[in-house]
């Protein structure tokens, strides 16, 4: 499966000189307890709901669209699924998405209700695999699993407003170990919550073809729901007369 670039209303380590040996210790024990910490979230981990918001940034244009919608992530039986609805900015409660994604069982589903199109990606194997790694990064996952797909960069801690309560998270840079996805990211960097396992925040930076374009995606999310009843007909796709274009 190529890798979908998610422009839908959808990362290395640096080598210091002698000198900062010191520096590059400290950063790596903080990461290795960040990581720990994740470990310990996603043990728990069977299921995140939220809300969110992202601006997509045109570079050759000088152009921001920003879009809301929400979002969930279920785990069950080791395998991962997750569902999306995204709306215009300025949408009224009620009104109808510009597009809903969701991936299950292997296959990923993308409906733009405008064009009553459905893009549609089977994945298997390693493929699935890397799907998963892109669409669900950052909720719910193992630091593990985190530094075997990742390259990690630690930037150190921040604090992120989620709803009105301020979070401690810790900002993560992350390059790819996949060629696939680094010729469409040529880097990712997340904003983490380790006690929860969840990112409050995630900056994607498209490329084409391993080459940076400038042109980014900026996700927040808000409102954050771990381990609950995950209402998944809310978030499916049935679309009769679409057309469905397989990749």
């Amino acid at each position: 499966m190529p890798i979908l670039k998610s422009r839908f209303a959808l990362p290395l380590l640096l080598i210091f000189g002698a000198s900062l040996n010191t520096n590059a210790q400290a950063k790596s024990g903080r990461l290795e307890a960040v990581l720990s910490q994740m470990n310990a979230a996603s043990a728990k981990f069977t299921s995140a709901q939220a809300d969110l918001r992202q601006e997509l940034f045109t570079k050759i244009v000088q152009d921001t669209q920003t879009q809301t919608g929400q979002i969930y992530v279920l785990r069950k039986s080791g395998n991962t699924q997750m569902g999306m609805k995204m709306f215009p900015a300025e949408a009224k409660p009620g009104a109808q998405p510009i597009q809903v994604v969701e991936f299950k069982d292997g296959k990923l589903r993308v409906l733009n209700t405008s064009t009553k199109q459905i893009e549609q990606f089977t994945t298997s194997g390693k493929n699935q695999g890397v799907a998963e790694t892109v669409m669900t990064l950052g909720v719910g996952g193992s630091g593990t699993d985190l530094a075997k797909a990742w390259n990690i960069t630690d930037q150190g801690t921040e604090k992120i407003s989620d709803g009105g309560n301020q979070v401690e998270v810790e900002k993560l840079d992350l390059v790819s170990k996949d060629e696939g996805i680094r010729k469409n990211y040529s880097r990712i960097t997340v904003w983490i919550d380790p006690a929860r396992g969840v990112s409050l925040k995630q900056l994607f930076y498209d490329a084409s073809g391993g080459t940076p374009t400038g042109d980014t995606r900026t996700v927040y999310y808000s409102n954050i729901r771990l381990n609950q009843n995950v209402p998944v007909n809310q978030f499916a796709i049935n679309c009769k007369g679409c057309n469905v274009v397989q990749h």
